[in-house]
């Protein structure tokens, strides 16, 4: 009965049990992580997210359904012709409003 007798703080199957259950510790937040993030291939709804607003460095990364668009903006101005749609106000909250043109 030499098994029944021996001290536990000298087998080494108690700490790769120890080691097993930190990386079942660090998966479960890893999934948590993925699970939260907007962009993530199982989130049904359209998303769209912008980094870096207002500076050179701005994208824009839109999701609608399971297609993906990365667009980045090159810092300058756009042009073109076109008409004038209406013109956009900005209130003292913050909100725009957007008034269309009536011909």
């Amino acid at each position: 009965m030499k098994l029944l007798e021996e001290d536990e703080s000298n087998n080494p199957i108690l700490s790769v049990a120890n080691m097993v259950d930190v990386f079942l510790v660090v998966i479960a937040a890893l999934l948590i992580a993925i699970a939260q993030n907007p962009l993530n291939p199982f989130f049904s709804d359209d998303i769209t997210v912008i980094k870096d607003p207002g500076k050179e460095t701005m994208e824009i990364i839109t999701k609608k359904g399971e297609k993906i668009e990365h667009h980045k903006t090159t810092g300058t101005i756009g042009q073109g012709e076109g008409t004038r749609a209406g013109t956009a106000y900005r209130l003292k909250d913050g909100s725009l409003i957007y008034v269309p043109e009536t011909d």
